[in-house]
């Protein structure tokens, strides 16, 4: 299965990919999809749009994965970052794809083990995770946290399914 992690942003947006077969990760590609902080919103979020398309339509996952945006005490950036999360959620919907949808938190817990971690401790795990992996910016190691997330969610619902279905033959 491969698996699209995408970290809303309006200025940067970070994508990473990965495949998980059983229990194995590795790394597909990843990188930030940037909108220039002068244009007019409805340009950056065009440009967001055209380049996460661009991502989807190069490397087709299988499935997706965004974070859930959180409420701060700028209303207007958290209205413009909802905004760019519409893109995230949006293009692999497009793509035919349900998307999982996380909290940071929840991000942070299934990768570094705990809910609470910061940047630096993420994009160390996502090494050990995909070990050999260069990862383009705080953004896209974020994206692939989320990536990694929803593999393991898939995994853990998979395994679920299959006990049930044999606990019931």
């Amino acid at each position: 299965m491969r698996v699209i992690g995408i970290d809303p942003g309006l200025r940067n947006m970070g994508w990473g990919i990965i495949e998980s077969v059983g229990s194995r990760l590795t790394h597909v590609a990843n990188g930030t999809c940037k909108s220039d902080g002068k244009a007019d919103l409805s340009e950056r979020l065009l440009s967001l749009y055209d380049q996460l398309n661009d991502v989807f339509q190069t490397y087709q996952p299988d499935a997706a994965a965004v974070e859930q945006t959180f409420v701060n005490k700028d209303a207007v950036a958290t209205l413009k970052l909802g905004q760019a999360r519409g893109i995230a959620l949006l293009v692999p919907a497009q793509a035919g794809l349900r998307v999982g949808e996380y909290l940071p938190n929840a991000v942070k817990k299934a990768v570094v083990g705990v809910g609470h971690a910061d940047k630096k401790q993420i994009g160390h795990m996502v090494g050990v995770y995909l070990p050999g992996v260069k990862v383009h910016g705080p953004d896209a190691a974020d994206a692939l946290a989320i990536a990694i997330c929803h593999a393991h969610h898939c995994q853990s619902a998979n395994h679920l399914s299959r006990a049930v279905m044999k606990a019931g033959a």
